[in-house]
């Protein structure tokens, strides 16, 4: 129920990711709207809905994690916590989502801040930035897990075996920044604390050098971060326009750019962001993919397929090995303590067939309940458990 184009967009991405994809899917809102969006596109039958009586508005922060306990964005993670989902993927208020995937999966052991992590289209390789805008104004020791949290990231969806890390900051000489960066370089510099796996810190990097792929993962402060990103996003953006106008503007310019014609949609393929699925939420007891507000139905569905890919790699499971060496992710002291489920068959005809995540194919209904509510929410689970609900307080 997230996004500027919610539901309408998002119920088609998540539809196209199921059909064409293989992606099993599951939507949670309001059973009445959701169910007139999928009726509207001939496909009443084929995507699961769990109920969720609230949404969360795009105008509203971290604070309505609280006052709305029961929104779309909170059942869907209370299903990945409970295992009968293995990702959530929305469009909603970043603010917002943050903080209910905080309240409701928890960081894993040793993560003090989930960072917010984003690919950057550079050459020859690309550049993994963390934190663009989960956590405003952290520790510098924070940094440090935002490092390792990136290292991890990259591992994964860039196939990078040793990740080198940069430091965003306003010059490359170490003695460069204010009190907060300089101490970070000091700490990224030295050994990680608590038996973590070493990063190969490559010192630091200025504003101007983020698109120069010369590091495979970029650290900062969300603040920082976010500001950069959308600089970023901006500066692409007029150098697409400008480039479009110049070369349509003689009939020339038109013919040159007919024969350039493969080398530019390949660049244009490169700096579209709704190919890219959208940025992860790093260091918490679940996957979670945050799609662009704006995002149409072909932005959703490669946040789908991302979320799938980060979750068959088991991408929490080697945050923990990086953060703490030789613990195995079932047996720590994190709440997630039983493996997602294999995949069973949906109910939902032909299309759905073969997939990858894990949906089950009869769920129950289970309560959500809040210190500011007495009364609960209706979701689908498979199984009760006592520590999925929070006792009321006065």
């Amino acid at each position: 129920m997230g996004g500027d184009h919610a539901p309408d967009e998002i119920v088609a991405g998540a539809l196209a990711a199921q059909r064409e994809h293989g992606v099993r899917v599951l939507l949670t809102g309001p059973q009445a709207r959701l169910s007139q969006a999928l009726t509207a596109i001939g496909a009443a039958d084929e995507l699961q809905v769990v109920t969720a009586e609230d949404t969360l508005a795009m105008n509203e922060g971290a604070l309505a994690s609280l006052r709305r306990p029961r929104s779309s964005v909170a059942v869907a993670c209370q299903l990945v916590r409970r295992g009968d989902a293995a990702a959530v993927v929305s469009a909603g208020s970043t603010g917002g989502i943050v903080a209910t995937a905080r309240l409701r999966l928890r960081p894993l052991p040793g993560v003090l801040r989930p960072g917010l992590a984003v690919v950057l289209p550079t050459r020859p390789g690309r550049t993994v930035l963390i934190d663009a805008g989960a956590t405003a104004d952290p520790k510098p020791e924070m940094l440090v897990q935002f490092g390792q949290l990136g290292v991890a990231y990259a591992q994964l969806t860039l196939g990078v075996p040793a990740p080198r890390v940069g430091l965003l900051t306003i010059g490359t000489e170490p003695g460069k920044g204010n009190k907060f960066t300089r101490r970070a370089h000091e700490l990224l510099a030295s050994d990680p604390p608590h038996g973590a796996l070493p990063l190969s810190f490559a010192g630091n990097v200025e504003g101007g050098d983020l698109l120069a792929g010369q590091l495979d993962v970029i650290v900062t402060d969300g603040f920082t971060g976010n500001v950069a990103l959308k600089t970023l996003e901006g500066s692409i953006r007029f150098a697409a326009a400008e480039l479009r106008a110049a070369v349509t503007g003689t009939r020339a310019a038109r013919v040159g750019a007919f024969l350039q014609r493969r080398g530019l949609r390949e660049l244009a393929t490169r700096l579209d962001a709704e190919s890219h699925g959208g940025a992860v939420l790093l260091g918490l007891g679940g996957t979670v993919v945050i799609a662009h507000g704006a995002s149409t139905a072909r932005a959703v569905t490669a946040a789908c397929l991302l979320a799938a890919d980060l979750a068959r790699g088991q991408i929490t499971e080697k945050i923990t090995q990086r953060l703490n060496p030789g613990r195995s992710p079932a047996r720590s002291g994190h709440f997630l303590r039983r493996p997602l489920r294999q995949a069973q068959p949906l109910r939902t005809g032909p299309a759905a067939t073969g997939g990858r995540t894990a949906i089950p194919d009869k769920l129950e209904a289970w309560p959500i309940h809040s210190r500011s509510s007495r009364s609960g929410c209706t979701t689908r689970s498979s199984r009760r458990s006592a520590r999925s609900t929070a006792t009321p307080t006065r």
